[in-house]
């Protein structure tokens, strides 16, 4: 009973001194995390859900620890509408001064990557970097294919009499004039949308906004002097160090009004805020390749566990990897006719292996795996599709998995067919019992009834020479 109550003591001890261990710490980190100090995030490569995650988390942590300034490292193709509005957003009502920095030399701020550094209160470039292209992708089409239903030779006539009057229209002013675009109502609305999307954000930051039009209109790019030559940007720095020499004093607007960046903003640490497990787990799973595997194995795991109830590991596997690639898909633009035709094909094909149609269903089941997979994500945005190159091994491995499949059936059509009591004759059996009633004997994983002329012992191997009904006629060998 003694031992028991100091047992007892000595827990709770601990459990109070963890305690108390556990409050200090955090405490004296909350007192050394709210330092001045200027955040760095990085974003790199196309942006996508897990990039607008990753950037509001750390802009909220920096501004808790007390971040005076946020630079942004930006190096970006382009990305997802949805995610770079979220983004651009969040920029536009941070009360700490964010930085957007195309970095390093041979970066770029492409397609929605301009339209962030449009947003961002201070906008920096690197030597030999490059920002603009932001017309949006989802138009599609290459530069002048004439809209559906048009006639070739009114299009030529058209290209005929624009000709004629590029003579007349030389001295006019090119960046006021807004030319036409061709194309279906949807796709004038998306660039018309833009442009007033990326004006407003020109406006509001006191930079080029004709400039920004052109960007989006032409897709017209500019290197780092010239867009800083043109007020595209507002500093062009070698380093962090530089760009926080160059911002130091200057006025910022934010939402709770301007402010001046301290004088001395150089001389704080700089601390890199990298992403955290949920915003690399986040960007694992939402690379259009994992979440397009997660979706195949989540529906074929499914599948051989009905066909075999009580395996439970494929149904286990299958419910895991089909969660989380419904979570990737539903921040994805996917097209849902192109997933429904996943899983027909995937259906079709896993029904050949148990009704064989000589390859019938198995080819139809390739054909829609494949035509669903190229229509599965819904995007033009580089680095947000489904590789090609991925497509194609999936449908190798279909192919040659239903091919073998084709070959064990014509393979089985071709052995000569043997009388059901017939079968059995000519195997080897190993004798598990020996009784004055019966000997039984174990062939093929069953127990059967035998009869033989001579007597034997278990463990003996027999060998089967005739069948009548559920009696086994052995002898020994």
């Amino acid at each position: 009973m003694s031992n028991q109550l100091s047992s007892a003591v000595f827990l709770r001890g601990a459990l109070i001194l963890t305690l108390l261990l556990v409050v200090l710490i955090s405490k004296s980190a909350a007192q050394e995390s709210t330092s001045p100090h200027v955040a760095l995030l990085t974003i790199d490569g196309a942006i996508g859900p897990s990039t607008t995650d990753y950037f509001k988390r750390a802009t909220e942590s920096a501004g808790e620890r007390g971040a005076e300034l946020i630079i942004v490292h930006i190096d970006t193709p382009g990305g997802l509408d949805a995610a770079s509005r979220d983004i651009i957003q969040h920029i536009l009502s941070s009360p700490i001064p964010i930085a957007m920095y195309v970095y390093p030399s041979g970066a770029r701020a492409a397609s929605a990557g301009t339209y962030i550094l449009y947003a961002s209160q201070i906008a920096a470039m690197a030597p030999a970097t490059t920002l603009g292209a932001a017309t949006p992708v989802q138009i599609g089409g290459p530069p002048g294919t004439p809209s559906p239903g048009g006639n070739p030779k009114e299009s030529d006539q058209k290209e005929e009499k624009e000709k004629a009057n590029k003579d007349d229209e030389e001295g006019k002013d090119e960046d006021k004039k807004e030319k036409p675009l061709s194309g279906t109502a949807m796709e004038r609305k998306m660039v018309n949308d833009s442009v007033a999307f990326i004006r407003g954000l020109a406006q509001r930051n006191g930079r080029n906004a004709e400039w920004a039009e052109k960007a989006v209109r032409e897709a017209a790019t500019l290197t780092a002097s010239e867009a800083l030559e043109m007020n595209v940007v507002d500093i062009v720095a070698k380093n962090d160090e530089d760009l926080l020499k160059q911002v130091a004093g200057r006025k910022v607007s934010l939402d709770s009004g301007e402010i001046t960046i301290s004088a001395e903003i150089a001389q704080l640490p700089i601390e890199n805020y990298e992403p955290d497990w949920r915003n690399e787990l986040l960007a694992l799973i939402t690379n259009p390749q994992v979440a397009y595997i997660l979706l195949l194995i989540g529906i074929y795991g499914l599948i051989f566990e009905g066909y075999s109830p009580g395996a439970f590991v494929p149904g286990i596997v299958g419910i895991i990897c089909l969660l989380l690639a419904f979570y990737a898909l539903q921040v994805l633009p996917i097209n849902y006719a192109g997933l429904a035709l996943i899983i027909v094909g995937a259906l079709l094909i896993v029904a050949e292996v148990f009704m064989p149609s000589f390859g019938a269903l198995g080819i139809g089941g390739i054909i829609a795996l494949v035509i669903g997979s190229v229509m599965l994500i819904d995007t033009d945005v580089p680095g947000m599709q489904v590789s090609r190159k991925l497509i194609a091994a999936i449908a190798g491995v279909s192919g040659v998995f239903l091919l073998g499949l084709l070959m064990a059936v014509g393979r089985s059509l071709r052995k000569p067919r043997l009388a059901s009591d017939q079968a059995l004759v000519g195997r080897v059996a190993v004798v598990s019992n020996v009784s004055e009633e019966e000997v039984l004997v174990h062939l093929g994983g069953e127990i059967w009834r035998a009869h033989c002329e001579t007597p034997l012992e278990p463990g003996q191997r027999v060998r089967v020479i005739a069948q009548r009904g559920l009696l086994l006629y052995v002898e020994p060998g």
